[in-house]
């Protein structure tokens, strides 16, 4: 297949790429900078374009027999009204410029990120794919997304809708910001820890991207994450001891509250479930947090 990833060159990308390649694909990447530029491989196309713009990128999605849409500037940062607008041109316009490049009449195949944050803040209740959205920023944000990303499905395109959980690798995303304080025994839950943490492991994510793009009947929402969801507080307890270091550094509610509208996000969480692989028949590599933490720490 001809398949074009935008946000290619991030921690995601960069993997699901490599995954690509490996299995004979040819493979456009697109990212915003060149310093970030993935290894030569011959079947491997690097364009440097801000695909929140319209531009002569656009001219490669036409000639592309899938789409993997993975761009979005981190909500690691402080929620200034302008890193607010940023999170969402990030994602809504590239979704959008991207679905416009599409010709009236396709049979392209589009998996487009969204985030567990979709459920908004989802206390104790399950949320599988068919959970109604909520309705704080990101939840909005996700909803938004979604809905440039479906406006595909109107030019016959069978589009899948990825809600990612908090992706766990060795060499990136959350586990670079958590590594440095678990490892000196500075970590430890935050607020009261009893918010559910959606968590997935980045083997099974890039797994769960190709198994999508080979399955001709899945489309519509799907949850990336494990199917053994834990409480914050356990996470922090399991990262701790893959690190043989003790993890009862709270970051307290009161601290979080000073960080604004960011800070108060990571006091929620979603008990998000991945009804929709499951049913399709995905089998999960890294289903719970010990063997995953294993893989990636080691003993």
């Amino acid at each position: 297949m001809k398949i074009l990833i935008t946000g290619g060159t991030g921690f995601v990308g960069t993997a699901v790429s490599r995954r690509l390649l490996e299995s004979g694909h040819e493979v456009t990447v697109i990212g915003s900078s060149v310093s970030h530029h993935p290894a030569p491989h011959p079947q491997l196309v690097h364009v440097v374009a801000d695909t929140t713009r319209p531009g002569d990128w656009q001219r490669l999605v036409p000639e592309q027999d899938a789409l993997v849409n993975l761009a979005g500037r981190s909500v690691f940062n402080l929620w200034t009204e302008r890193y607010k607008q940023a999170i969402r041109d990030s994602r809504i316009l590239t979704t959008r410029n991207l679905v416009d490049a599409l010709p009236e009449t396709t049979e392209t195949v589009l998996l487009s990120t969204s985030a567990a944050g979709y459920y908004g803040d989802g206390g104790e209740s399950e949320k599988d794919e068919a959970s109604e959205p909520g309705s704080d920023f990101l939840a909005r944000v996700c909803r938004d997304w979604e809905a440039e990303a479906g406006r595909a499905a109107d030019k016959g395109a069978r589009v899948a809708l990825m809600r990612f959980g908090v992706v766990l690798g060795k060499d990136g995303g959350a586990m670079a910001t958590m590594r440095i304080p678990f490892q000196l025994g500075l970590g430890g839950p935050i607020g009261n820890g009893r918010q559910w943490f959606p968590w997935i492991h980045l083997d099974d994510l890039v797994n769960a991207v190709v198994f999508l793009l080979g399955a001709e009947e899945c489309k519509g929402p799907f949850n990336f994450t494990a199917p053994q969801p834990v409480r914050q507080k356990e996470f922090a307890r399991q990262l701790g001891a893959a690190f043989h270091r003790p993890a009862c550094l709270p970051a307290p509610a009161f601290a979080m509250g000073l960080l604004g509208e960011f800070g108060r996000s990571l006091l929620q969480g979603q008990k998000a479930l991945p009804q929709g692989l499951i049913n399709s028949g995905y089998l999960f590599t890294y289903p719970d947090l010990p063997a995953a933490l294993r893989e990636i720490i080691g003993d």
